[in-house]
């Protein structure tokens, strides 16, 4: 999908995806695999390699495979073990403009949020309706990544990352079950392209569940590694604000590489950037990739020097899982 500006880098779209499960986040502290390299994107699997020549070889056949697809993209030499290293990069036409879900109405698309879980940890249903420019509801859409709306949910303190695919009503009312973990207040970002647009529209406002509230521990900054269910999870590049930085995602289980990722929405992952203090919203996409790898190639361009928590949802063995991240552009 070619998109306007930055609320998506998305590259040319790939094959459908299998079932959706839900995610769930991981904690830091884990190494990196010893060989996180798996086979190139555009190769079957090969034998496992040291470390070293692996992400060499790899790196390689990654970067002819951005370049090719309308990424610019380079990267500076990674240290091992230290924070993920700053990628110095061309900027991609396609990936360069602001972040989107920062308020309730953008091109005269309007969010009207109907219902919503009044209790932490009480499941319950949260219904809206996006209202278009003549005042009613939408109720036909463009499919975008396999889905014609996005939903994502986050607490305000960047805990509790949720994301969801509601079902709409034949009225036009989106409606999804959803259990907020804790009281607090949460950001609901809405992502979608109206049948009457050819651009994405990303729509945000707050919900609110009443309560007790005591911020989350906050994600170490620019750690380069974390372990979700078992997944060591390694992110190997840096962000410079105007520019496409490449981020690479490397992934391994039990101290080998995991070659065999399944798609999902179309994917072999998705990266989601939310920018600290305004959560200002982007949603990326890799480079295509003909075959499973262990590792997943990012284009990410941020608007802005800052703090950026990333998460990077993949699937394997049937089940999503998301890792997160923060990481700041200088």
């Amino acid at each position: 999908m070619a998109v306007s500006p930055l609320r998506h880098t998305t590259p040319p779209a790939a094959a459908p995806a299998g079932s959706a499960v839900a995610a769930s986040s991981g904690s830091v502290g884990a190494p990196p695999p010893q060989s996180p390299a798996g086979p190139s994107a555009e190769s079957g699997p090969q034998p496992t390699r040291p470390r070293s020549a692996g992400r060499l070889t790899l790196l390689i056949t990654l970067t002819v495979l951005v370049a090719a697809t309308g990424f610019v993209a380079g990267r500076a030499t990674t240290t091992g073990g230290g924070p993920a290293s700053r990628a110095a990069t061309g900027t991609d036409p396609h990936a360069g403009h602001d972040v989107g879900g920062l308020g309730v109405t953008q091109d005269g698309y309007a969010l009207t949020l109907l219902s919503a879980p009044s209790a932490a940890g009480v499941p319950g249903e949260l219904a809206f309706a996006i209202l278009g420019p003549d005042g009613a509801p939408v109720t036909a859409y463009r499919t975008n990544h396999e889905r014609d709306l996005h939903l994502v949910l986050v607490g305000r303190d960047l805990r509790g990352y949720q994301h969801l695919h509601p079902e709409p009503d034949a009225d036009g009312t989106w409606r999804v079950a959803v259990t907020l973990p804790a009281a607090g207040a949460y950001r609901m970002i809405a992502d979608f392209v109206p049948a009457a647009a050819t651009t994405p529209v990303t729509l945000g406002t707050d919900l609110l569940v009443p309560g007790e509230w005591a911020p989350g521990p906050p994600t170490p900054v620019d750690e380069a590694t974390v372990v979700v269910d078992g997944y060591t999870v390694t992110l190997d590049g840096g962000l410079r604000p105007g520019q496409a930085s490449q981020v690479l995602v490397w992934l391994g289980h039990d101290g080998a590489p995991v070659p065999d990722l399944e798609r999902y929405l179309g994917a072999y992952g998705h990266l989601v950037a939310l920018r600290h203090g305004d959560l200002g919203y982007l949603h990326v996409h890799p480079a295509p990739a003909a075959s499973p790898s262990s590792v997943v190639a990012f284009a990410v361009q941020v608007p802005s020097a800052g703090s950026y928590e990333l998460f990077f949802e993949f699937q394997h063995a049937g089940i999503v899982r998301t890792a997160q991240f923060s990481l700041t552009a200088y």
